[in-house]
């Protein structure tokens, strides 16, 4: 025996108004959803604007003489380079002069602090590990504090993390999609890695 309450559901959803209700109600749903997720979309996109004009993002970035790895005798370096390795105190160095405390051999002539090679005179540079060292010269801070200080919103991701000199020099001279056009090309596919304010410039086609 089917049940009577299986009988009656049958019989109904067989009728089209009731198709009919079932219908309009999943409609009603469907839009108030699409609006409310509008409405979440313009409060948020307002927010960002609101941060953006009045609230100055706080950057974590020190810039500081002295720090922990001189002390302990300790370097953060830049770890991926196969030919060159640039360290926390701006030294670069061939790889192989790399010493087991991450710091550069200062001993082997070769060895050089704060060099700019291969950077042109917009901070821009066509080796990474010259466009760190370069850009860890002490005069290079108020430079970096300007760049900072116009970063749009969009950088937070990026420099957010950062906490010292340093770090902020790793992250500025990675590549990003202000060194390409096209956003499959690079803008001077040489000079690619910038500590600078701006971007590089575009070179003709």
């Amino acid at each position: 025996m089917v049940p009577c309450g299986a009988v009656l559901w049958r019989r109904l959803l067989r009728k089209r108004w009731v198709l009919g209700v079932v219908f309009g109600l999943s409609l009603v749903y469907f839009i108030s959803s699409t609006f409310k997720q509008e409405e979440r979309m313009v409060r948020d996109r307002n927010l960002l604007q609101v941060q953006e004009h009045e609230q100055p993002i706080m950057w974590k970035v020190k810039f500081s003489s002295g720090n922990s790895s001189q002390l302990s005798n300790q370097c953060r370096n830049s770890v991926q380079g196969k030919l060159l390795i640039t360290d926390e105190l701006g030294y670069i160095c061939e790889r192989k002069d790399l010493l087991v405390n991450g710091c550069c051999d200062v001993n082997v002539p070769s060895t050089k602090l704060y060099s700019c090679d291969s950077c042109l005179p917009n901070g821009c540079c066509s080796v990474y590990e010259f466009c760190v060292s370069c850009c860890l010269q002490p005069s290079k801070q108020h430079l970096l504090e300007r760049f900072l200080n116009r970063a749009a919103i969009a950088f937070q991701n990026l420099f957010m993390a950062v906490e010292d000199h340093f770090e902020l020099c790793l992250a500025k001279c990675r590549t990003s999609s202000q060194s390409v056009q096209h956003e499959n090309t690079y803008r001077d596919p040489i000079a690619k890695y910038c500590y600078g304010e701006y971007p590089p410039e575009l070179l003709p086609v």
